[in-house]
């Protein structure tokens, strides 16, 4: 642990700057620039609302806000495990060159992925003065919940980072997977509303990230308190599977090159 922090410290200078770096690539040959952050997810949710209205003839309260919300999230979750994946291969010239500790490369992601969901994340803002969402200190819950998603999505990517060494075909398969998990986050619809019992709540505590999307909404639009049991109980899911993530990358880094 002493060391894990140690290196956190020594290369934060050098995640900022690459993830500087990143988020400067993917607007630099765009005419729309940084709005392409905000437009992705409204996009979405046009289309969502369109089909959970439209097609299903169901809706929720504040829908727009409801699914901006959820999909921002998962957006968030879903992009970091997918380029976790591929993040030693992808970076291969700078890794074979130049000692890194792996995880850093999960931080240069998780801060250019942030800052992308809290751009996108303003528009919340706008959209619930917009639709006069009624507010309460609750919305203050929302940053213990957001420090959840990032310790459960790093723990998640540093599994996926080491096995997507030696695993050829994972990014397919964590791509089926994530699809998957998609329609069982309850992005367009409310699984405690809309799935029945008791099978809502298994989901619930089984899908951090149902778990998470359902929180951030009752604290947001509905105005009551998240269920604690379960989220600190995949805070501390989330805690050791990073603790054991970042011992197997300290393990097995060395070898990261040999098998590239």
């Amino acid at each position: 642990m002493n060391r894990f922090i140690n290196d956190v410290k020594k290369y934060r200078n050098y995640t900022i700057y690459a993830a500087k770096s990143e988020l400067k690539s993917e607007v630099a040959n765009s005419h729309l620039s940084w709005m392409w952050w905000i437009l992705d997810p409204l996009l979405f949710m046009v289309v969502y609302s369109f089909v959970a209205l439209i097609v299903f003839d169901k809706g929720e309260p504040y829908l727009p806000v409801f699914i901006f919300i959820g999909y921002n999230s998962w957006n968030f979750f879903s992009a970091c495990l997918r380029q976790s994946v591929k993040l030693v291969i992808g970076n291969s010239s700078i890794v074979s060159k130049v000692y890194i500790p792996k995880f850093v490369l999960i931080f240069v992601k998780i801060i250019s992925n942030g800052f992308k969901m809290m751009i996108a994340f303003s528009l919340v803002v706008l959209m619930m003065i917009g639709y006069r969402v009624p507010v309460d200190w609750k919305v203050l819950l929302l940053l213990p919940l957001f420090v959840i998603l990032l310790v459960v999505t790093f723990a998640f990517s540093t599994i996926l980072l080491h096995f997507g060494v030696y695993v050829e075909d994972l990014a397919n398969v964590v791509a089926v997977v994530l699809k998957l998990l998609f329609y069982l986050t309850g992005i367009f619809y409310s699984i405690r509303n809309r799935v029945p019992y008791p099978y809502s709540s298994l989901l619930l505590k089984c899908n951090p990230m149902a778990l998470l999307v359902d929180s951030m909404r009752r604290v947001l639009i509905y105005q009551t308190l998240p269920e604690w049991g379960p989220l600190c109980v995949w805070f501390i899911v989330g805690l050791a599977l990073s603790v054991w993530g970042v011992r197997n990358i300290y393990r097995h880094e060395n070898s990261y090159v040999k098998v590239m």
